[in-house]
């Protein structure tokens, strides 16, 4: 079964989604803005994303674009319209299917078996709850870190800002792109909280020498994992 994320603002129907997807044996986080799901995205890494389209606080089309600027989850849209350029927006923004209120529950069931078809789900394993980086392990699933089989204590958004590098380790991390997995995008231009965040999380894994968190001049920063 597959982990879900709803990201729509109407109560009623996060609750009909919830319970139903729930009924059929998935795992379903909900996020009620577009910012809260940004953040949900980086921090749980669902298999399917299920976005509204209307949001209080942006449109879902810059939701996916943003999430597409980081991550391939598969996305599906939910729209009140079925207006032909809104789902040719929402495709070119990185969407992979489009459904028109109202559906049926078993319509959205099959279409997210179509989506996630071919890449391997596995709720059961646990390396899809934790991630390893040398002596560094971070649960995502409680939330804990430890570096060594110690403990380190992190505030929530630091937690957040290595959890989005770990699941990218190896990679650049953007500072735009944790600034929207983390903060949302209303904070594309505050590098410097990247900045300040990642000299406390250096200050606390002991990695003043930024061996472990390295940084990417300009750019941004990566998680570097020694063979």
């Amino acid at each position: 079964m597959a982990k879900i994320l709803v990201i729509d603002d109407d109560p009623s129907l996060n609750r009909a989604l919830r319970l139903g997807l729930q009924a059929g044996g998935h795992d379903v986080t909900t996020a009620a803005t577009g910012e809260h799901g940004i953040s949900q995205t980086a921090l749980i890494s669902p298999d399917v994303v299920v976005l509204d389209m209307g949001l209080p606080d942006m449109d879902g089309i810059a939701v996916c674009r943003t999430i597409r600027g980081w991550s391939d989850v598969p996305i599906i849209i939910l729209s009140a319209t079925g207006a032909e350029n809104r789902k040719v927006a929402a495709l070119n923004a990185g969407a992979n299917d489009y459904v028109t209120k109202p559906f049926s529950m078993p319509e959205l069931e099959a279409r997210i078996r179509v989506v996630t078809r071919g890449r391997g789900l596995d709720r059961d394993d646990p390396a899809e709850m934790s991630l390893t980086c040398g002596e560094l392990h971070i649960d995502l699933l409680h939330h804990d870190v430890s570096l060594g089989g110690v403990n380190v204590a992190l505030t929530t958004k630091e937690f957040e800002v290595l959890a989005f590098l770990g699941r990218h380790a190896g990679k650049t991390c953007t500072h735009q792109m944790i600034l929207g997995a983390v903060w949302g995008t209303g904070y594309g231009g505050e590098a410097q909280y990247v900045h300040a965040y990642v000299h406390r999380l250096r200050q606390k894994l002991n990695d003043e020498s930024a061996e472990l968190i390295t940084t990417v001049p300009g750019v941004g920063y990566s998680l570097h994992c020694a063979d």
